[in-house]
């Protein structure tokens, strides 16, 4: 449970909502514990594109007296959140992390804030992101790349292309927030900042008014510090919506009835042998480290073999950036328009696109899934590291090799996958878990994934700011 003497921008979002319906907490107390940490923090972290303090703080004022008058909307009501700025917020400015667009102001309010909003939940502004989500590392070449909280000497790759939401969080600048993950936007900043981040299924989370980057493969989703919070935000964004065709027929999501079960039972395959190769020792060490717990909880640590190397789905890029291409081309075409050069080189690749290859990529993103359905017969989740190594300096980045390599299949096969910290490495960078289980199965990897953080702590940790 919470420590209510402890500062509200500390304690995980779970507390803080039992907090404040138990009204040892206010909403303006955690609205003024976040905001100061942002006054504090933001000028060397970068993380924020828009910081919402006034809005902010009349809207704690709000749903103080509606949660004292017992007019409380929900169990969310009066906690902080802040969005990825590519989701629309009527009259806000969403840039898509893109200079381009510095002056493109929403005239909707996508679906995914509306339902946060309805719940009561306060937005305290939106976050930095890679143009146009096109990219892995988290840099931003005309915006500027967000702090990497976790070492305030040396700057380092937060992770992208959810690079804000991720540094606010890590930061304790915000309890959790809303990415998106087209190939790892949201598992790969987890993975960097130390934090929990669910990657859903196409179709259980509306992307209405979100800027997209490739329709068939985007997926909006939580990043918060736990598992539990992870839950509790993906539950609150998830549901058919009418303005969204993916999401008809989809069932809201229930990740209570199982999450507390356990994984004993559970057949968990580990990843074929030959994957470990490029993969730094340190990752390795933590992710066989993070098996043995969850043997040792009574999960069956099972070997599989897999029908294709991560590598190959890495390859396969046609769809995504055909798609990207049709959204941006006309842009990335025109030398004057301030786009970063490995954005730009990355949608004007789609231009070379043919209706050939992106439809037989399609055909082969389908074969793929029955393929991987066979081979996952009778297994509940797949564990990988999230990436190959923990953040690396900026000044090493090599744009043209994106930290994607176990988090991509996720998405050309309509996976769901969970991704939280699992170590650290001798300088104090945070390691980090993947769990991948089947399409629309996100209740059995946050199952695993909190039967995991119930043996550990290291999803407790926090940097030293």
């Amino acid at each position: 449970m919470a420590d209510h003497t402890a500062d509200p921008a500390l304690i995980s979002a779970a507390d803080l909502a039992r907090g404040i319906q138990s009204k040892t907490i206010s909403p303006v107390e955690a609205v003024e514990a976040m905001l100061a940490r942002v006054d504090r923090l933001e000028p060397k972290l970068q993380a924020f594109t828009d910081v919402f303090a006034a809005d902010a703080r009349l809207a704690a004022e709000g749903a103080d007296r509606a949660i004292r008058s017992g007019h409380a909307v929900g169990p969310l009501h009066g906690v902080p959140v802040v969005l990825k700025d590519l989701i629309d917020v009527a009259g806000r400015i969403t840039m898509g992390g893109s200079a381009a667009h510095r002056a493109r102001r929403a005239t909707r309010t996508a679906t995914i804030a509306r339902r946060l909003i309805a719940q009561g939940m306060i937005v305290l502004g939106k976050t930095h992101t890679v143009e146009f989500a096109y990219g892995g590392w988290g840099t931003n070449q005309h915006l500027g790349t967000p702090w990497n909280p976790w070492d305030t000497e040396v700057p380092r790759t937060p992770g992208g292309s959810s690079s804000g939401t991720g540094v606010a969080v890590a930061a304790r600048m915000a309890p959790w927030g809303i990415g998106t993950d087209t190939g790892g936007s949201v598992r790969l900043p987890a993975s960097f900042c130390g934090l929990t981040g669910l990657k859903v299924t196409v179709g259980r989370v509306s992307t209405h008014g979100i800027v997209p980057l490739s329709a068939t493969l985007d997926t909006p989703g939580p990043i918060a510090r736990t598992v539990e919070d992870a839950a509790l935000l993906y539950e609150a964004i998830s549901g058919p919506d009418p303005l969204d065709a993916t999401t008809r027929g989809i069932l809201p999501a229930e990740p209570w009835s199982t999450l507390e079960r356990g994984v004993r039972g559970l057949r968990l395959a580990r990843m074929p042998e030959a994957e470990r190769a490029g993969v730094d020792a340190d990752m390795l060490a933590a992710y066989d480290a993070a098996l043995d717990v969850l043997a040792r909880e009574g999960a069956e640590i099972v070997e599989i073999a897999l029908p294709f190397r991560f590598s190959d789905l890495v390859a396969m890029s046609a769809v995504t950036n055909a798609e990207a291409y049709f959204v941006n081309g006309a842009l990335a075409e025109d030398p004057a328009a301030p786009l970063g050069d490995a954005v730009r080189g990355r949608i004007l690749a789609g231009a070379a696109v043919s209706a050939q290859d992106y439809l037989g990529t399609l055909a082969r993103r389908a074969a793929m899934k029955v393929q991987f359905a066979a081979a996952m017969e009778g297994i509940d989740a797949l564990l990988t590291p999230t990436t190959e190594c923990a953040a690396v300096p900026l000044a090493e980045v090599d744009e043209a090799r994106l930290p994607s390599r176990f988090t991509r299949f996720g998405n050309m096969l309509d996976l769901c996958g969970l991704a939280l910290p699992n170590g650290f490495t001798a300088g104090g960078l945070p390691l980090s878990l993947q769990i991948t289980c089947r399409g629309y199965d996100e209740a059995t990897a946050l199952r695993i994934g909190r039967a995991y953080q119930r043996a550990t702590d290291w999803h407790l940790r926090a940097p030293d700011l």
